[in-house]
């Protein structure tokens, strides 16, 4: 799955344009590199978003074309 489509499915970005920019500025990581918004997201990788002053890292546990609302904490874990 694109890591544009995975932030904004496990909600760990609120919109996907939101998501392509932040990947086009160079804050989001997958394991440690800079990833453009059409890597390739796999079971097991780290991502990590940089907000502002601060940061969030997840690990990515289940990918989903689509879940409900309460089931997207499920696709990920914070580190």
């Amino acid at each position: 799955m694109r890591l544009d489509k995975y932030l904004k499915v496990s909600r760990l970005i609120k919109r996907r344009t939101v998501a392509n920019e932040a990947c086009d500025a160079g804050r989001v990581q997958i394991n440690g590199r800079p990833a453009k918004a059409s890597a390739q997201v796999n079971v097991g990788d780290v991502i990590e978003i940089a907000f502002g002053n601060r940061s969030v890292k997840a690990e990515v546990l289940t990918i989903a074309e689509t879940v409900r609302k309460e089931e997207a904490q499920e696709m990920f874990r914070y580190l």
